[in-house]
């Protein structure tokens, strides 16, 4: 599959959420939608990008968007980290890396000399019609929500 770009449209999905709901992408036609994948719930960048995000929920909301973050974690793990750190979005799990793999987000990684696959952290702004206007890739998690914001 070829890397998504600008002005792809946002491949469609489905997962279950931290309630164990389905959720789709085209749930969402009609706002914009600020796609993130993290590594894993409650390690040490994941809680700081997740907090940010959820601290200016109400801004995104003001500039009708909608904050969903993806990782491979259980359903059950999503609903603790969203109850540990009273998160206000959502939270998706792909257990088996599909979404992730489609949108360019799992591949192999280096950590001290060492290659392994995983997600790499990345954000996609996804616009009102389901066409992709953002990308961010190998995000580094501080101040990372912020500065979606802003280009928002």
């Amino acid at each position: 599959m070829s890397e998504l770009k600008i002005g792809d449209y946002a491949p469609a999905f489905e997962l279950l959420n931290q309630d164990g709901i389905k959720i789709s992408l085209k749930d969402f036609i009609g706002k914009k939608v600020i796609l993130y994948f993290y590594p894993k719930d409650n390690t040490p960048g994941c809680t700081i990008e997740a907090c940010d995000f959820s601290e200016d929920y109400e801004k995104f909301s003001e500039k009708n968007a909608v904050i969903i973050g993806i990782s491979p974690d259980s359903v059950k793990s999503h609903t603790n980290f969203i109850q540990k750190y009273n998160l206000k979005h959502i939270l998706l799990s792909d257990s088996e890396k599909e979404i992730s793999r489609i949108y360019g987000a799992w591949g192999i990684k280096k950590n001290y000399g060492k290659e392994y696959e995983g997600i790499i952290r990345s954000t996609f702004v996804i616009d009102e019609k389901g066409k992709i206007i953002k990308i961010y890739k190998n995000v580094k998690a501080k101040n990372h929500a912020q500065k979606v914001l802003e280009e928002l």
